[in-house]
């Protein structure tokens, strides 16, 4: 019966069962298996035993409890026929016919007792029945008896007279003989037609035979075979026979095995019977399975429980909570519950469904609010359109910087090539490259290997660009200010010494590196800006700590940028500080747009990176452009200014020209050298260079070899002290107030006598006899400069050296 009940799908069931033996402890049993299978009882009610002396209002009385549980449709009963006849009768005086479901013991299967007249009420009821099979030969043997035959039977003369509605001759008066006058002849007999066999019989059959196998294995153990009963079966103990009686096994006579289980009852077949109306107003028991050894085989498709409705009618106290639903149950009740919705980001708890459960981070519920699915992990994939155009970028800016690589080696001892600085150029070079391979770090897919890839090149790479830079914009700062000074030459400004700064402040950063490695270690996490994001990033990435990377290049970048500004008026031959400042001014533009994009893109992790790796990738390119592509024009498009002597304006290369050197040139002048005994600033001197005429534009604005920068500017600084000028074609010393590129007006006390000097033989003018001051005003200066005899008199061994 519990086995009908799950298979119906109730939870919620009511239990009518009788006062006796046979219903209390069928409802005992019943109690404890339900429970184990979660299904509830929702009303239990006594039938009294005797339908005689129970009234109808205590059938009406418990019809009027199981109404109290309306959503208990599903009613077991446990009684004889003659109890569940009243308790159908009640339902119909109560107008709760069609209201209930029953499931019906063998005590009223199959009775008419209960059903005739009752049909409505007890339509749909399905109802166990022991099965049995007929009996072999039973039916010949009984049609065949007769009382002279089975004077055995002292019962059987009632039978028969109760059969055929007659007294038979000489028989015993009975109480329900009296009413028969018409005497029995011996000419009646017993047929299929008028007569009614009992299903049970088997089970009658199966038991004598149980017995007679346990006597006869008992009396075969006990008694050895021997005929009669011995004295161990003298008497016989129950004890003893109960133990062969459990071990019997047996073929029936129905053809059944015969067996009892380990609880001592015999084997569990039953039939399952179902009253339906086949038919409008026809009624009839019919069998829908069978339960076989704990097994119930049930055909649904057969059972009705309404004419016109197929499916079983639902028992439940309270229906299924739906998809993201919980249960919170009545007080005292197990099976009624009230439901109540969980969040959005919800799902009902697997092991208690009284409970919701949040998920996780990086998961939400599925559309059946079941189970919680992973969101899918978003990050820059190489096959994107991002990727694809920052990699495409920055394969452009590596095949340029390996072409700009490979020119310049060609070209490695050419002037121009030198006077860039070719060490510091390929270190600048070589930082150019780590930038642009820095992207295709950045476009792969996290992990810890990668992360710290992307933290520690991302900053290094810049390190290298602006530590050269500006190693190069401090060794100009330093030449040109130490000339201001003193004609004693700058420490630190070999090529040497040149790699050792700049290593040395690529140091610091592989340092801070290496340090912030160690006090956090790069690694991939899942980000969740929000509920439905799931980005696969480095750590850095979270909590902007990638500014450490990029910390120590800011500096780099602010301090370079200063040194461009403070070289600014150097001038043009000297000039590569001011492409550098324009490479400079143009990163901190790039840079100022680059914070507010990164920062404010932080849910779009595609856009975020692809940002970022444009950025280093734009700012490499800005380096590439403004301090190399004034050196390939040169190198590539006019190879023929590609000399040392067109890499100093007419006055600076003339320091060394033949004519210092005592060659012969006809034609040529010295420079003027320009003294003053005040040490007149240098860039008074440096400023008539300004509008040279050696060198266009192009080269102007590439810069000249710091070594031949250096010579000029000691050079002059050795004759800044003296106003002669020797000409090679008289040999003469003189005083020249003009030059190349600008006019200037000698005014000396001694006039006369500085041009007789003129005329004599440069060994024959005594040195100490020129003037003690002489005044040059040169249109770019701001006075008269003052030079003394001591210091002229240097400044000719000098010239004459």
């Amino acid at each position: 019966m519990v086995e009908i009940v799950r298979r119906m799908g109730w939870s919620y069931v009511s239990i009518i069962y009788e006062e006796s033996n046979y219903g209390i402890k069928a409802f005992e049993e019943l109690e404890t298996l339900l429970a184990k299978h979660d299904i509830c009882i929702a009303v239990k009610e006594k039938l009294v035993k005797d339908s005689g002396v129970a009234e109808e209002i205590a059938y009406d009385s418990i019809v009027l409890k199981l109404l109290t549980k309306p959503r208990a449709r599903g009613a077991i009963i446990f009684g004889s026929d003659q109890e569940v006849a009243g308790v159908m009768r009640a339902v119909r005086r109560s107008n709760a016919t069609g209201s209930f479901s029953w499931i019906g013991s063998d005590g009223w299967s199959a009775r008419s007792l209960v059903s005739d007249g009752n049909e409505p009420e007890v339509e749909g009821t399905l109802s166990v029945q022991p099965q049995a099979n007929p009996v072999r030969g039973f039916e010949e043997y009984f049609l065949n008896l007769t009382v002279e035959s089975n004077r055995r039977n002292p019962w059987f003369v009632e039978f028969w007279e109760d059969h055929f509605h007659c007294r038979y001759p000489n028989s015993s008066p009975t109480p329900y003989n009296k009413k028969y006058k018409n005497e029995c002849n011996i000419t009646e007999r017993l047929h299929r037609d008028n007569t009614a066999f009992e299903g049970q019989l088997q089970f009658v059959s199966d038991a004598v035979m149980a017995f007679a196998h346990a006597f006869r294995d008992m009396h075969k153990e006990l008694c050895h075979g021997r005929p009669g009963l011995c004295d161990a079966m003298k008497p016989i103990k129950g004890t003893e026979l109960l133990k062969y009686l459990r071990k019997v096994t047996f073929e029936g006579l129905s053809g059944d095995k015969f067996r009892f289980d380990p609880n001592g009852d015999g084997p569990a077949r039953y039939n399952i019977i179902h009253f339906k109306q086949t038919s409008p107003g026809k009624f009839q028991w019919i069998k829908v399975g069978e339960y076989l050894e704990g097994e119930l085989r049930l055909n649904m498709s057969e059972i009705q429980f309404k004419l016109g409705h197929p499916q079983p009618p639902e028992s439940v106290c309270s229906l299924p909570c739906e998809v993201g639903q919980a249960k919170k149950y009545v007080e005292g009740e197990s099976c009624c519950w009230h439901c109540f919705n969980c969040t959005q980001y919800q799902i009902r708890h697997p092991d208690d469904e009284t409970q919701c459960l949040t998920c996780r981070q990086g998961t939400v519920p599925d559309p059946s609010r079941v189970l919680c699915r992973e969101i899918p992990e978003v990050f820059l994939r190489p096959e994107s359109g991002w990727a694809i155009g920052a990699m495409s970028l920055s394969s452009t800016g590596i095949l340029i910087t390996l072409f700009v690589c490979g020119v310049f080696v060609r070209h490695n001892d050419t002037p121009v090539v030198r006077a860039s600085g070719r060490e510091l150029s390929y270190v600048l070079l070589t930082g150019i490259l780590l930038c642009y391979c820095v992207t295709f770090a950045l476009v792969l897919r996290p992990t810890d290997v990668v992360c710290g890839i992307q933290r520690f090149g991302a900053g290094f790479c810049f390190t290298v660009v602006y530590a050269a830079l500006l190693t190069k914009t401090n060794r100009i700062a330093r030449i040109f200010n130490a000339g201001k000074r003193t004609a004693k030459r700058p420490s630190f400004i070999s090529p040497r010494s040149q790699l050792f700064i700049c290593s040395a402040l690529v140091g610091v950063q592989v340092l801070i590196n290496g340090v912030w490695i160690l006090v956090s270690p790069p690694r991939a996490v899942h980000h969740y800006p929000t509920r439905e994001d799931n980005h696969l990033v480095c750590s850095s990435h979270i909590d902007a700590s990638y500014m450490i990377a990029f910390g120590y290049p800011i500096v780099l970048i602010v301090v370079c940028t200063i040194y461009a500004v403070l070289t600014r008026k150097i001038p043009e031959a000297f000039n590569e500080s001011k492409h550098i400042g324009f490479t400079m001014y143009t990163t901190c533009v790039i840079w100022l747009a680059f914070v507010p994009l990164y920062f404010g893109t932080g849910n779009h992790v595609p856009l975020r990176i692809t940002s970022m790796s444009v950025t280093i990738s734009l700012s490499a390119s800005v380096t590439l452009a403004c301090l190399f592509s004034p050196k390939l024009y040169i190198i590539l498009v006019h190879p023929e200014r590609n000399v040392r002597q067109s890499m100093m304006p007419v006055r600076y290369s003339a320091i060394k020209s033949p004519a210092v050197t005592g060659t012969t040139q006809t034609g040529s002048m010295m420079a003027a050298v320009i003294c003053n005994q005040q040490k007149q600033p240098f860039h008074a001197i440096t400023q008539q260079s300004g509008s040279s005429q050696g060198l266009d534009s192009g080269l102007q604005s590439d810069g000249v070899d710091l070594e031949l920068r250096e010579d000029v500017v000691h050079q002059l600084q050795r004759r800044t002290q003296t106003c002669l000028l020797v000409n090679r074609s008289t040999q003469t010393t003189s005083m020249v107030t003009n030059n190349s590129s600008s006019s200037s007006n000698a005014n000396c006390p001694n006039n006369q006598q500085q041009q007789q000097q003129q005329q004599q033989p440069p060994q024959q003018q005594p040195v100490a006899k020129l003037s003690a001051t002489c005044h040059i005003i040169n249109s770019s200066s701001n006075g008269p400069i003052s030079v003394s005899a001591s210091q002229q008199k240097q400044q000719v061994k000098d010239v004459q050296l």
